[in-house]
């Protein structure tokens, strides 16, 4: 039973990048959250391209899928939704959340979230955030940044959504890919005011 009083929802595009969702999984799972997750429909197309794996369609088979994919079989509560549903909970805004996060974050979502469109389920919990004033945080992974692209990032950040770019640091020393993913994480956590990720802080000059 999860001791988190309320769920984060999680939601993951098409972006390339799916490792920063499988690393936030991992973490927030086993600090027990409560996850409401959503991955597009263009999700299912990047995981084949970067893992050559297929995610399943059905919520259940997604369930064991990301726990699978996270490494966490027990711990916290995670529950899927299709991309289609969008008449779940967590399309209303009288489904309260401690906020929700997209992670990746593709263009294309950033620019419908830009300009209030909500063509599926992940769209339509990112725009209950907002006109609930909740915490939206998104991590947008692209390179480089059009003017259209930072005109619409924005837009969100005048809204109040927090962007944090999936730009890792350096002063953490990182050893590995997991090291320079986790850096990103645990920032955009933060956001959130989640602190479950067991990175090196900056700590000033000594």
């Amino acid at each position: 039973m999860s001791n988190i009083s309320k769920p984060l929802i999680l939601g993951v595009s098409g972006a390339s990048g799916l490792i920063y969702a499988v690393r936030a999984l991992k973490y927030l799972l086993a600090a027990d959250y409560e996850i409401e997750l959503v991955a597009s429909k263009s999700t299912y197309i990047v995981w084949q391209a970067e893992q050559e794996t297929r995610m399943p369609a059905e919520p259940t088979g997604q369930e064991q899928f990301w726990r699978e994919q996270a490494g966490v079989t027990v711990g916290g509560k995670l529950r899927c939704h299709p991309w289609s549903d969008v008449g779940a909970g967590i399309a209303s805004g009288s489904f309260r959340t401690l906020g929700m996060i997209i992670m990746p974050c593709s263009m294309s979502t950033v620019a419908k979230l830009a300009v209030g469109l909500s063509s599926d389920l992940l769209e339509r919990a990112a725009d209950v955030q907002l006109k609930e004033g909740r915490k939206l945080v998104i991590v947008p992974r692209e390179t480089p940044f059009s003017l259209i692209h930072l005109r619409n990032l924005t837009t969100l950040a005048e809204t109040g959504v927090r962007v944090v770019p999936a730009i890792p640091a350096w002063y953490h020393n990182p050893q590995s890919i997991e090291d320079l993913v986790d850096f990103v994480v645990a920032r955009a956590l933060d956001q959130l005011d989640i602190d479950c990720i067991p990175i090196q802080r900056w700590q000033g000059r000594k």
